[in-house]
């Protein structure tokens, strides 16, 4: 778990541990407890193990997608600051390159030491390569959407009324939304307790905006 949390900034773990709820949940919301039998929790359990497997190589490679584009295109900003002649254009394509707030304290001195610097540097790589952080975040984004299939289906696994093991998942469900939308707002200053009650209402909204659409 070193691995992910180095890999992984916390948003983006809580965005797939959010995720892997409500795909989970879609399931678990479409049994039948009136006319549900031990086959029939058997197939729901496949079926959201199965499903979040697949969503977590699905999620796997488009984060693989997304950290590729975003070497690419600080890349080409490098590329294009360090080929820049004119000291404004230069200044100007670093300063785009940098977060908005960090560019806003940076003198122009500052910004033509940063241009000079860029400049005598060794010339980088051709193209944008994956590295192990890459990979390691990859495996983290499965691992996040797979594991919280677990705590919500496995009171199917050890209670034999499914009516108990539903109400039970359905509680587990509640306590991890609700702590992802309390951890949610610590990372952002806002209310925890407030955010995490909404977290629950918003969560069960998209589950079942989801089951709606057929999904």
């Amino acid at each position: 778990m070193a691995a992910i949390r180095s890999a992984l900034n916390p948003i983006d773990r809580l965005s797939e541990i959010l995720f892997g709820l409500i795909m989970v949940l879609t399931f678990t919301g479409s049994l039948s407890i009136a006319e549900a039998g031990r086959e029939d929790v058997r197939t729901m359990l496949i079926g959201a193990l199965g499903c979040n497997i697949a969503w977590g190589i699905i999620d796997a490679i488009l984060f693989l997608m997304g950290a590729l584009a975003g070497r690419s295109e600080s890349l080409a900003a490098c590329n294009a600051a360090r080929k820049a002649t004119d000291p404004a254009l230069g200044r100007q394509l670093i300063a785009d390159a940098l977060p908005p707030v960090v560019a806003s304290l940076l003198t122009t001195d500052e910004l033509d030491g940063l241009h000079q610097r860029l400049q005598a540097a060794p010339n980088p790589p051709a193209r944008a390569q994956f590295d192990r952080s890459d990979w390691r975040g990859a495996l983290g984004v499965f691992v996040l959407v797979v594991v919280t299939t677990f705590p919500v289906v496995i009171p199917f696994l050890f209670v034999g009324d499914a009516r108990v093991a539903l109400r039970i998942s359905n509680g587990i469900a509640i306590v991890m939304l609700f702590l992802t939308g309390y951890a949610f707002a610590r990372l952002t200053g806002r209310q925890p307790w407030l955010v995490g009650a909404l977290m629950v209402v918003l969560g069960a909204a998209l589950v079942g905006v989801t089951m709606a659409l057929g999904g």
